[in-house]
């Protein structure tokens, strides 16, 4: 065997090696991402269940009742706001993420004056249909602090993977960025309550 034939080959499995490193690093990377990405949707899809039936819940009070029309009004305009700001799963960034809190905070916000105001009007607070859509929404805050919840996971798990040494370096070198997490907003350990006990 000639001996510049060795150097070749040891240079050659080094090479193989980190290829190998790298390609397995960038495809965990690229699912961590996907599974973050998952996650977000399912944050946004409990949101949009939560506009669905505030929807109905607004056309239950308007009906039920010679309701407040300023109050159902800031609803219906939270509501249209929180809609229609929406995030591409694949630009989640920290100024898109709080552009989407500041929308769903405003929701949350007007929902919890609808739901206050509500406490004046005895045949509302005792119609079915509104009792039924409550019992939901409340439900689908729980969803909603779960699917948030969830995605934190999903992104911390995605973030460690490509900011831990060495792998770091191939991160910038593959364009994987941080990912922002859902976080509370300034004040939330305050957060309105939608339960309700009714007398």
């Amino acid at each position: 065997m000639k001996k510049w034939l060795i150097p070749v080959i040891v240079i050659a499995l080094l090479a193989l090696v980190v290829y190998q490193w790298g390609v397995g690093f960038n495809n965990t990377a690229v699912e961590y991402e996907a599974d973050a990405k998952t996650a977000w949707s399912n944050v946004e899809s409990s949101y949009q269940r939560r506009n669905d039936l505030i929807g109905n819940l607004i056309k239950t009070v308007q009906g039920a009742a010679d309701f407040e029309r300023t109050t159902l009004r800031e609803v219906i305009e939270a509501r249209a706001k929180a809609t229609s700001t929406t995030i591409d799963a694949s630009k989640l960034t920290a100024d898109n993420m709080a552009q989407f809190q500041q929308a769903q905070s405003g929701l949350s916000g007007a929902l919890s004056k609808l739901l206050v105001s509500v406490e004046r009007y005895p045949e509302l607070k005792a119609n079915q249909n509104f009792l039924e859509l409550q019992s939901q929404l409340e439900g689908t805050e729980n969803r909603i602090n779960i699917a948030r919840d969830r995605f934190n996971e999903k992104v911390n798990i995605y973030d460690k993977h490509t900011t831990k040494f060495p792998g770091k370096l191939l991160a910038s070198a593959f364009g994987f960025e941080e990912m922002p997490r859902y976080k509370a907003d300034p004040g939330s350990e305050n957060a309105p309550d939608v339960n309700f006990e009714f007398n």
